[in-house]
C-alpha cells in the first residue's frame, strides 16, 4: 500500500537558540509591511529554498 504523504498543515519548531533572533516577530512586521499572512511568506520561503536545493543536485 502507498504512503500518504500529502500535508494539508505544516507547523515548525523554533529552537531556543534560534528565538534570540525573533524570527515570529520579524515575519508578522514584514507581512504587515508586504500585506501578507506569516504563512503566505513561510510557504514562499520553503518554495524557495526547495528550488534552490533542488537545483543545486
Amino acid at each position: 500500500m502507498a504512503k500518504d504523504t500529502s500535508v494539508e498543515k505544516l507547523s515548525i519548531y523554533i529552537p531556543q537558540k534560534k528565538m534570540a533572533e525573533k524570527p515570529v516577530e520579524r515575519l508578522v512586521k514584514l507581512g504587515q509591511k508586504r500585506d501578507r499572512s506569516v504563512n503566505y511568506l513561510v510557504v514562499e520561503a520553503i518554495l524557495q529554498y526547495v528550488q534552490r536545493e533542488e537545483k543545486g543536485n
